[in-house]
């Protein structure tokens, strides 16, 4: 119970990577605000926390408008004499259009996707962070985490998913300059391919959506489950040195290695950054990655190169 008495907020926890983050931290002793658009939802994982012994507060909050959020964070300070210690930024409303439209270029697609992914994905974040860092700064502690993912540093889906997750990189980052010195850190988590309900129903059907068969299948039969970035989470709050990482993008698969775990479900995590995964991406070459060694691993500067930004 490593974080017993802790407060947390969690976006967008009724299923997925917020569900998850919520089952570890409350693990680990944290009580944990959960926020989501449906109310039933939201009951089914705070139920499925209490069944393993923790404590959630499920909260309706629609992350894309300010005066929920504003309500939210001023029934935590109220509830909890003005303690917060942990927020993650999760909620994000694009998963389905994402899905409808993988293999559709921007401009056949309403210009409204745009809206629809970074409206709650990126916009919310920023107003949950600035409520928290008010919380977190009169304390002098903290830790905000914005879930971000690869597509913030090389194409991934859609032009408004990875300008997207190239700002919450940004945010982050930013952020922790600006709340270094008030002893709050700020971190941006990517994960690797998820295995989120919607992500395996896909997988479960003969065929998806156009495009996603081809294109992600495969990435995902691998994927991680969607706790891990929960223990990612709880591991990085029990970090004496966690300061010394503000401002940083933090990959699951690094954060694994750091703390020596694997995933919930005992799987190996596959490490995005190993020179064998690069390879075996490589059309034609890829049958060179069985012969090379797991524990090479790809330089975060040529990751950065890869990504073609100049």
């Amino acid at each position: 119970m490593a974080l017993s008495g802790w407060i947390c907020v969690v976006t967008g926890a009724s299923r997925g990577i917020g569900r998850g983050i919520a089952l570890q931290l409350s693990e680990a002793g944290a009580t944990v605000y959960i926020t989501g658009r449906q109310e039933k939802s939201l009951k089914q994982t705070a139920a499925e926390v209490a069944e393993r012994g923790g404590r959630c507060l499920p909260v309706v909050c629609d992350s894309s408008k300010e005066e929920d959020i504003k309500e939210l964070f001023e029934r935590v300070e109220r509830e909890q004499n003005g303690r917060l210690d942990i927020l993650v930024n999760n909620a994000y409303a694009g998963v389905q259009a994402i899905l409808d439209n993988v293999s559709k270029k921007f401009w056949e697609v309403d210009p409204g996707i745009w809206d629809t992914i970074n409206n709650t994905g990126l916009r919310g974040h920023y107003f949950c962070s600035v409520y928290a860092a008010r919380l977190m700064v009169a304390q002098g502690k903290g830790l905000i985490v914005v879930i971000s993912s690869m597509g913030g540093l090389r194409y991934l889906f859609n032009v408004p998913y990875g300008v997207g997750k190239a700002a919450c990189d940004r945010m982050a980052a930013d952020m922790g300059i600006e709340l270094k010195k008030r002893g709050v850190a700020s971190v941006s988590l990517w994960p690797g391919a998820v295995q989120t309900e919607t992500i395996k129903q896909y997988m479960s059907q003969d065929e998806g959506p156009p495009g996603f068969d081809s294109k992600y299948k495969d990435v995902f039969t691998n994927g991680e489950t969607t706790e891990l970035s929960g223990r990612c989470i709880v591991e990085l709050a029990k970090d004496k040195g966690l300061m010394s990482m503000t401002g940083q993008v933090l990959m699951t698969c690094e954060l694994a290695r750091r703390y020596g775990f694997k995933d919930v479900d005992g799987r190996s995590i596959v490490d995005y950054t190993s020179l064998k995964f690069a390879i075996s991406q490589i059309p034609y070459v890829s049958w060179l990655s069985i012969f090379t060694p797991s524990f090479i691993r790809v330089p975060r500067s040529l990751l950065s190169l890869g990504s073609g930004n100049f």
